[in-house]
Parts: structure tokens; C-alpha cells; sequence
């Protein structure tokens, strides 16, 4: 993917086919995000895929292309490269924000689109047994944020991004600022983890001390805290509770910060792990939150309780650990457990099928007594009864009649 600085697109004057060094659409289009306040990842995204219409379209500007050309763009890939629904609804909603809030000119109906039917697939959870051996197999920083993804149900991102304000070792809890959607969510903080979670920060403060005694150690803040309070970003509290080994140059201060680990980083542990192991499963950073969130409802605690601690907006989406927990399929006990099959299906399936046999013999079809066989049995019993009294009587009257004679 080409550098977005020195990208050169189209100069945004229709009809115009010179071309510019500046990109004045794309920052028109970041500094639209960044009113907005959306994220630098959602920033990157929108423009990777507006640069990609210019240049599949020729290097037309959007001014003069309309929903013929977006159709074509999003149909395109949909059918030759075969790509996820959700790369193609990104795609399209980048396009549509670009012509709604940038260029403000109506696209009207898009049709025709050939979408991806995204299917619903159940998330890769780990056993406890596998969270503990993929946890032995991490060192280092890694371990300790792998632990946090599995005791606080976090995202890779949303750990990462933690800072030494956001931990309170006496209540036991995390803030997570800023988290999907732009919210804040309390979680917890395992008590196994403390110990080792407190030692890394006694690390890392040394660390900041060392960066301050060499003009170093300010990070940077959100939204304008860093004009408001000038110091602030020296300040203990707001320094990453995981930094990275090195600094960086902001290009819009210049100044020197540390920023936070890099996910690959934790990424390319857990992936090592997960194949020292041998574990046949597919998982990953996020397989530890949704393992977090099963194993929670496994031990029997409300879902309302596990949707405020994963910062579900709608249950429905928790309600999909439901599914996986582990007893198997929607929590019911197949009738084949109670069958004491041998391996081979011979002897005991046998001895089975001869009592089901003789059980539909004694009691009809079902096993179930019918009303019927009981009024048989009544009736049958009467009709006994009666032809042992005739029988008594005849007896009497012959013995009457010898004892006459």
C-alpha cells in the first residue's frame, strides 16, 4: 500500500486531469474524521480505500464519478477477489462518508452490489486446561497481558492501551477508557494477577524516572489535555502501564513520546504458543476474552453482569457464548450417553435391543400400558369369579342330592 503523505491524487477541481504532490482530498477527509473524534485506525481505513477507488477508476476524482462507479468498485471485489462482508461494507462505508460528509453531494441509491453473506460463526474458546498451558508457553510482558485478555475479558487494544490510572489495586478493578464505540466500561482485575502486575509497573516507573532524568518521559494525551495542562504528560498516572522499548517523533509537535507495546508483539507470542502446544484450534489475542466470557457464564453469573463487563451494547451478542458452553450442544444430554455402548456395538447393543423387545412385547408400542389392557384385566377377572360360583353351586347341589338318596 503506497505511503498516504506521498501519495499523488487527482487535483479535487473537476474536470481538471492535472495531478498535485499535496493530498488535499485525503486530508480534507482526515480532518473530517478527526472532528469527529473517530479513531486513527478508522482514519487509515476510509482513506486506504478512497485512494483505491481514485486509482481503480483511472485517477478520476469522486466529484465526477457516482453511484455506476462505486457500484462497479464494490462489485469488483466481491466477485474476482472474493473478499470477507465485512472488508466490503468498510469499503462502502468509507465511499459513503465521503460523499455525504466530505464532498456533501448525494450518491443516492447504491445498487447492485454483489455483498458477501456473512456468516455467523461461532468464536474459538479454550478449555482452562489450554488457557494454562498457552500461558506457560509466553514470557515476559506478553505473559502478563495475555493473563489480563483471560482474568478481565479485554481486547488486545483496550489492554494495551491501559494506563497506570486506569488500575486500582484496592477495589480490584480496570477502567477501560475509551473502548469500543467510545466508552468507558469497568472491569476486573484478577487477584492472581496483581502481584506480577504490580512488580511490572515498579519496572516501568524506574523506566519513566530514567526518560525524565534525560528530557524524556512525556506521552501523549488524548484530545487537547496536552494544551491545557502543559506537564501533564510527565505525570505518572498517565504514562502506559505497557510501553514500548522506544520513543518515536510525533510529526505534528515533534516531540519525542514512548507510546505504547505494539500488538504484533503479543500477537506473534500468543501465535508461537498456541503452536508449542499442539492445540488443533485456531486461536488468538481475542480467544482469551471470549474464553473469559464463557467460562464466566459456565460458573453460573448473570449474562447482564458478563455484557457489562465485556461492553456489549445489545445482550444478543453475549448471548452467542451460550452456545459454546461445555456441555456441548445448547446445553443438552444426548440419550446416546446413557446407552453403556461397547466399542464394537456388539454385546451391548444386543442386550438392548432384546429388552426394548421384550418391553414393547409386555407393554405395546411405546412401552406404555394401554387403558384397554387393564379393562381386559378386569373384565377377565370378573368372568373368573363368576365361573367359580357356578361351579361352587353345582358342587353343593350334588352333595345335597347324594346325602338325600
Amino acid at each position: 500500500m503506497p505511503n498516504t503523505e506521498s501519495e499523488r491524487t487527482p487535483d479535487p477541481r473537476p474536470g481538471s486531469g492535472s495531478v498535485v504532490g499535496k493530498p488535499r482530498l485525503l486530508d480534507e477527509i482526515r480532518r473530517s474524521l478527526r472532528v469527529r473524534h473517530d479513531s486513527r485506525r478508522t482514519e487509515r481505513a476510509y482513506t486506504h480505500w478512497i485512494r483505491r477507488v481514485i486509482l481503480f477508476h483511472g485517477k478520476r476524482h469522486p466529484r465526477e464519478m457516482g453511484a455506476p462507479e462505486v457500484n462497479g468498485f464494490l462489485t469488483h471485489p466481491a466477485i474476482e477477489r472474493r473478499v470477507a462482508a465485512p472488508t466490503q461494507n468498510q469499503a462502502l462505508a468509507a465511499l459513503l462518508y465521503l460523499y455525504d460528509r466530505v464532498l456533501e453531494q448525494r450518491l443516492g441509491i447504491v445498487e447492485g452490489i454483489v455483498r458477501a453473506r456473512r456468516p455467523r460463526r461461532l468464536p474459538v474458546v479454550l478449555t482452562r486446561s489450554e488457557v494454562r498451558e498457552v500461558l506457560a508457553q509466553i514470557e515476559g510482558t506478553s505473559r502478563l497481558v495475555a493473563t489480563l485478555l483471560y482474568g478481565s475479558g479485554l481486547r488486545l487494544l483496550e489492554c494495551l492501551g491501559l494506563r497506570v490510572k486506569d488500575i486500582d489495586f484496592d477495589r480490584g478493578e480496570i477502567v477501560v477508557p475509551d473502548g469500543k464505540g467510545q466508552k468507558d466500561r469497568v472491569t476486573m482485575l484478577a487477584a492472581s494477577t496483581k502481584d506480577h502486575l504490580a512488580t511490572h509497573l515498579e519496572v516501568v516507573e524506574r523506566q519513566h524516572r530514567a526518560d525524565l532524568a534525560r528530557g524524556l518521559g512525556r506521552v501523549p494525551l488524548p484530545d487537547a489535555l496536552a494544551k491545557k495542562y502543559p506537564a501533564e504528560d510527565r505525570e505518572w498516572g498517565w504514562q502506559w502501564a505497557f510501553p514500548a522499548s522506544s520513543h518515536y517523533v510525533d510529526r505534528a509537535t515533534g516531540v519525542r513520546h514512548r507510546h505504547h507495546l505494539h500488538e504484533t508483539v503479543v500477537q506473534r507470542a500468543v501465535k508461537e504458543a498456541v503452536r508449542r502446544t499442539g492445540i488443533a484450534k485456531r486461536a488468538s489475542c481475542h480467544t482469551f476474552r471470549h474464553s473469559f466470557a464463557t467460562h464466566v457464564l459456565g460458573d453460573g453469573y448473570d449474562i447482564r453482569t458478563v455484557q457489562e463487563l465485556l461492553g456489549h451494547q445489545d445482550v444478543k451478542t453475549t448471548m452467542i457464548y451460550t452456545h459454546v458452553l461445555n456441555r456441548g450442544g445448547k446445553g443438552v444430554r444426548s440419550p446416546a450417553d446413557g446407552l453403556e455402548l461397547g466399542a464394537g456395538g456388539d454385546e451391548s447393543t444386543d442386550g438392548v435391543a432384546r429388552a426394548v423387545r421384550a418391553g414393547g412385547e409386555r407393554r405395546g408400542s411405546g412401552g406404555v400400558r394401554r387403558p384397554s389392557d387393564e379393562r381386559s384385566k378386569e373384565g377377565g377377572a370378573r368372568g373368573a369369579s363368576r365361573r367359580g360360583s357356578a361351579a361352587g353351586d353345582e358342587r353343593r347341589r350334588y352333595t345335597d342330592r347324594d346325602a338325600a338318596g
